[in-house]
């Protein structure tokens, strides 16, 4: 990575870094963007990021960011002890995709999906109790655990676990005793039955 004294750099390439972690107010983020549509070592910039925005934007908002009332205290604080003001905490919220229940107990929130291959990356969370049906997986699935408990057939996952499921395979029954997310990688063109 180059620094950024670097005089060949953009000058905006610091706050495209910020924006890709989501760490701008509405205004910078409206500059910012505008400025990416002309800005190629910009917008490189914000794709250098993406895996590790990926790797934690996802997370239960309550584990990364943490309540205003806290986030006001912390700044009253820290603006306490040089004797200066308090910088309010940023209103700004990232623009995450919304939780849609796709069946009993059974919701999703799309991250990507590729028309061409035919392939969908999503969180799934499963409510305690919930049963996914059963498929035929049209490509490569991929399932990672984040929390909870799931059951794939006989296959207890805990969090942290990885599945690979192989094209033709099928799981025959997944479900949740504990409530679970996951993130999942799979084909649209699974068979549901």
């Amino acid at each position: 990575m180059t620094r950024p004294s670097d005089p060949d750099r953009c000058p905006q390439a610091a706050l495209a870094r910020a924006h890709a972690l989501q760490a701008t107010s509405e205004d910078e983020a409206r500059a910012i963007e505008a400025h990416l549509a002309l800005c190629q070592e910009c917008r490189h910039e914000v794709e250098a990021f993406r895996p590790l925005v990926d790797a934690f934007a996802f997370w239960p908002i309550d584990v990364l960011r943490p309540p205003r009332a806290l986030a006001s205290r912390l700044a009253d604080r820290l603006a306490a002890d040089p004797g200066g003001q308090p910088v309010p905490p940023s209103a700004y919220r990232s623009r995450e995709p919304d939780w849609d229940e796709v069946g009993p107990g059974i919701f999703c929130k799309l991250l990507t999906l590729d028309r061409e291959t035919h392939r969908v990356g999503m969180l799934v969370r499963l409510a305690p109790g919930a049963h996914y049906p059963p498929h035929t997986h049209g490509a490569v699935e991929e399932l990672h655990l984040l929390d909870g408990e799931l059951w794939i057939d006989a296959r207890k996952l805990r969090p942290g676990d990885y599945n690979r499921a192989e094209p033709g395979t099928g799981d025959r029954r997944v479900w949740s005793e504990t409530g679970c997310t996951c993130v999942l990688l799979t084909s649209t063109e699974d068979v549901l039955g």
